[in-house]
């Protein structure tokens, strides 16, 4: 775990050091999936039924190659009331959050009788990637398919690896609560190629979302152009910055709660505080041998946590702009004041009762979101990301007499003369 102080000579070096750090697994698969996904594209069903029995134990033509509608409502009906009613409570949020993203159609006219505007519209068909294994979790399932169907995408196709046809009961249940229209029992970078490819048995789609490991992710960025993915994402992190008016109790937990994920993934805390930091240590030596994922959190804390004292809490947007972390916290009194001086983050939690974790559950806004410092450009999975725009344009003649010389004369100018010729034609 690394200590930071801004007051130490050598803080810029070892902060820039930080902020370059990469935690992504170094497994070299773009060879091995451009084959995989070579074969689906020439083979269809036959590749994706060998290397599902290769990788996954798992026989699609005995067992069955997709789980039906009545399968997913069956296993929603046999959750426990408590487990059902927090997965409808979260989808009746994240649905309402979603539902104020759909973007206005545009439609006016200028000063030139120029008619102009866009209209929005949703893709046909979205694919969802749902791991399996360690990894399978009901809450991705609602913020992936939600979003899809909020857009207005007829047909959600989802694909989910079952090793050795094991199935995760809460993530079938979430996908009836979603709307998912089909589910195949497919993982890894042959079921990421059959929704981009289509098979036989499986309609190709449009986009593609999800998270999944390596070669997923190596297979999206490979396809990536003939279908739009959401993002290729990496570790997940989290930011904390907290005055030494927290509990030490509750920023450990808030820390471990990244850290818990995965070895790789990467949690930070910035304070004014050394005493309140060394709290905080203290505070998740004692939670770590709690948790039943303690290897994990331990190895993501001792391999990629850090500590970074400041003079002032004043001083932390510049720094937080730099790390442009998935998750930022702001535990602090006045984390407005803080927010509105943050550019860079994926996803902004605000004040001492907001913990990153509802937002991975219930909190409304989309827990996918940017890693490895990519929110400096991009953002988190919305309803636009299942949606496109055309725009529209229409003269009358008198439009087209005010606007048609100008035309002509940029199309000469740029060495054009059919473009000239299409406008003086109508002139």
């Amino acid at each position: 775990m690394i200590r930071l102080d801004t007051s130490d000579p050598g803080f810029e070096a070892a902060f820039a050091a930080l902020v370059d750090s990469r935690r992504d697994v170094d497994e070299d698969v773009a060879a091995d999936v451009a084959a995989i996904l070579k074969r689906v594209r020439a083979e269809g069903d036959a590749a994706v039924r060998e290397l599902t029995n290769k990788f996954d134990g798992f026989d699609l033509d005995t067992e069955g190659w997709s789980i039906s509608r009545d399968e997913c409502a069956a296993a929603y009906e046999a959750l426990t009331p408590e487990l059902r009613d927090a997965l409808d409570l979260a989808a009746d949020r994240i649905r309402a959050y979603h539902e104020r993203q759909r973007p206005a159609d545009s439609d006016w006219t200028d000063a030139t009788g120029t008619r102009m505007g866009a209209r929005w519209g949703a893709v046909e068909a979205a694919g969802l990637y749902v791991p399996g294994g360690r990894a399978a979790y009901p809450s991705s399932v609602l913020m992936n398919a939600i979003p899809a169907k909020v857009a207005g995408v007829e047909r959600l196709a989802m694909v989910t690896p079952t090793p050795n046809g094991a199935l995760n009961q809460a993530v079938l249940a979430a996908a009836h609560i979603a709307g998912v229209d089909e589910i195949w029992r497919i993982g890894g970078a042959q079921a990421v190629g059959a929704l981009a490819y289509g098979t036989a048995l499986i309609a190709p789609v449009d986009v593609i979302v999800g998270p999944g490991n390596a070669w997923v992710a190596e297979a999206k960025r490979q396809l990536y152009g003939r279908v739009g993915i959401d993002m290729v994402a990496g570790p997940s992190e989290i930011l904390v910055v907290a005055d030494a008016d927290n509990d030490p109790a509750w920023i450990a937990a808030d820390l471990l709660s990244q850290a818990e994920h995965d070895p790789t993934s990467q949690s930070i805390l910035i304070t004014d505080s050394a005493a309140f930091a060394d709290t905080v240590f203290v505070a998740v030596e004692a939670l770590l041998p709690t948790l039943s994922t303690e290897s994990s959190a331990r190895t993501s804390w001792d391999r990629h946590g850090a500590v970074i004292l400041l003079g002032s809490l004043n001083d932390a947007p510049p720094l937080i702009d730099r790390l442009a972390p998935e998750h930022l916290e702001l535990a602090v009194a006045d984390p407005q004041a803080l927010f509105a001086r943050v550019r860079h983050a994926g996803s902004v939690f605000l004040g001492r009762h907001t913990p990153e974790a509802i937002g991975d559950y219930l909190g409304g806004p989309n827990h996918v979101l940017p890693t490895g410092r990519r929110a400096r450009f991009a953002s988190g999975l919305s309803v636009t990301d299942f949606m496109k725009r055309t725009s529209f344009l229409a003269l009358d003649g008198q439009a087209m007499a005010r606007l048609g010389p100008a035309a002509a004369t940029l199309a000469d100018a740029e060495g054009l003369p059919a473009h000239a010729a299409s406008v003086r034609a109508r002139l």
